[in-house]
């Protein structure tokens, strides 16, 4: 009798540990947090996150002397020809791959077997695309078929591709996505570049296409010429209102602006190069882009009182000076201090809240102005492209707020008294491109190298003791973050094998 007593308070007690247990796993779900996402939010946050980092100034806008700054430490890099891996090259590496990579790569794979969103998944294509351009076109060889597989494929230690390679299929996903993306499929209204706009995403596509194809004018100026009459027939930007960039407001920053009005405020000059070429071609952009608080002998003297856009008041800090050097040669050019050199107006367009320029069509038209010359297509003429890429960088500006402005009488002045001249086509349109890509320092840097323009002298800095860059050359990549040298080194080292030495001076593929 004792045992069934028993045996019944046993069923009994594990009746009621049920009873209580039960719902008790719900509990433990969280019902707000999200197990997944709708790909057209991945790709959202990938376009976020391709605002350019701030390594881009330190880097690439000093590299092609557009800016500059005297100071060490954190910012040095392109003015002192030094390799400083950790502190600036990781942001672009790291960033790209986890927040741009990584998020595109997400939403090619959720779509890519779904027939309903097909657009989406070229539209992902597209930016993946242009994302690797960026990483291909700083770094040399990269990651790229196994890139962003980490999650998805557990591929941890991806394997490295070349240029070559990279290119090869590039051109493919930007011609294939292109000419696939249709208005008779499911329109992505939620996409924040064009909210799903099909034409629009159609000419992001073909223009990037039209760069891959002028990136190898070098290497291969057939297969170029071949890759850019594609481009041009499929339609690519050439009007400002299908120009891709990302708007930025007081929640998301614009990354060189937010750097620009903070800790690196009274750090960063426009660089004498830059100056000299707006001022003395009488370019109405200085006053749209520059500023200078006259007198100034300190950060916080560069008060309101002293800022002057004046055009002739603008004197740009030249290259090849540290903090120590600089001072002796602001006051042999008359100036309070170095803090008395010209600025990117950071009020206005280095604001936080300024737009960041991906693909736009000033670019595109002098590209096309190129091509024309070259006699890659035969459409319009050069000397229209070329008048048509000013133009419509000088219109573009506005978009920077009714100040950065370009007045329409000035803008027409500047382009009747500049036009293309025989003999100087590729230095005047490539040097227009170097305008044109301010603050756009991957591309600006990008298209230095593979046309040689504009003419500019190497910088000086630290070069007879520096054997990564000698003394007359210029930076022609950047250096593999240390993350991936001690972490992946296999894959590391094979691509330095074939590509080159992990250094500055290394020139990649396209540029020999």
């Amino acid at each position: 009798m004792k045992k069934i007593l028993s045996y019944c308070a046993l069923a009994l007690s594990m009746v009621t540990i049920v009873s209580c247990t039960k719902g008790l796993e719900d509990l433990n779900v969280n019902k707000v947090n999200p197990t997944s996402l709708d790909a057209v939010l991945l790709l959202n946050n990938a376009i976020i996150n391709t605002s350019y980092p701030t390594k881009t100034v330190v880097y690439e806008m000093c590299i092609v002397q557009q800016m500059v700054t005297p100071n060490g430490g954190v910012l040095a890099g392109g003015n002192f020809n030094q390799d400083s891996r950790d502190v600036t090259n990781a942001p672009t590496w790291a960033g790209y791959y986890q927040n741009v990579i990584k998020y595109t790569h997400d939403a090619i794979t959720k779509t890519k077997d779904d027939p309903a969103r097909a657009n989406l998944y070229n539209m992902a294509r597209i930016w993946q695309g242009y994302a690797f351009m960026i990483l291909t076109d700083t770094y040399g060889a990269i990651p790229y078929f196994e890139g962003g597989a980490g999650v998805t494929d557990q591929i941890l230690l991806p394997k490295y591709d070349q240029q070559q390679d990279i290119y090869s299929d590039l051109v493919k996903v930007f011609d294939e996505a292109s000419a696939a993306l249709s208005t008779s499929a499911t329109v992505e209204t939620s996409d924040l570049l064009y909210a799903g706009n099909i034409e629009k995403w159609k000419k992001l596509g073909y223009s990037l296409l039209l760069r891959a194809g002028m990136r190898l004018n070098k290497v291969d100026a057939s297969t170029a010429q071949s890759i850019v009459k594609k481009a041009v027939d499929g339609g690519v930007i050439t009007d400002n209102a299908d120009n891709a960039y990302m708007r930025h407001d007081a929640n998301y920053l614009n990354p060189i602006g937010n750097m620009l009005n903070s800790t690196e405020a009274a750090n960063w000059y426009l660089a004498n190069p830059f100056v000299d070429t707006l001022k003395t071609n009488n370019d109405p952009r200085l006053q749209s882009i520059a500023v200078r608080y006259k007198g100034a002998t300190s950060g916080s003297g560069q008060t309101a009182d002293l800022a002057t856009t004046a055009p002739d008041d603008q004197i740009g800090m030249p290259m090849g000076y540290d903090n120590g050097t600089i001072v002796a040669k602001a006051a042999s050019d008359g100036l309070a201090s170095f803090y008395d050199y010209s600025q990117a107006d950071r009020k206005r367009i280095a604001a936080t809240s300024s737009p960041m320029f991906f693909v736009t069509a000033a670019q595109t038209n002098l590209l096309l102005a190129e091509a024309r010359y070259r006699g890659w297509i035969t459409t319009g003429t050069a000397a229209q492209f070329f008048e048509d890429g000013i133009r419509a960088h000088m219109n573009q500006l506005a978009a920077y707020g009714a100040s950065v402005a370009v007045d329409a009488s000035a803008a027409d002045t500047y382009i009747s008294t500049h036009p293309l001249v025989a003999g100087r086509e590729l230095e005047q349109i490539n040097t227009q491109y170097w305008i044109a890509s301010f603050l756009n320092g991957p591309e600006a840097f990008a298209n230095f190298r593979r046309s040689g323009y504009p003419a500019l002298a190497p910088n000086p800095y630290g070069q007879p003791n520096n054997p990564d860059v000698p003394n007359g050359t210029f930076i022609r990549r950047i250096g593999y973050p240390t993350s991936e040298l001690s972490v992946n080194t296999d894959n590391v080292n094979a691509a330095i094998a074939i590509m080159g030495p992990d250094k500055l001076s290394t020139r990649l593929w396209w540029d020999k």
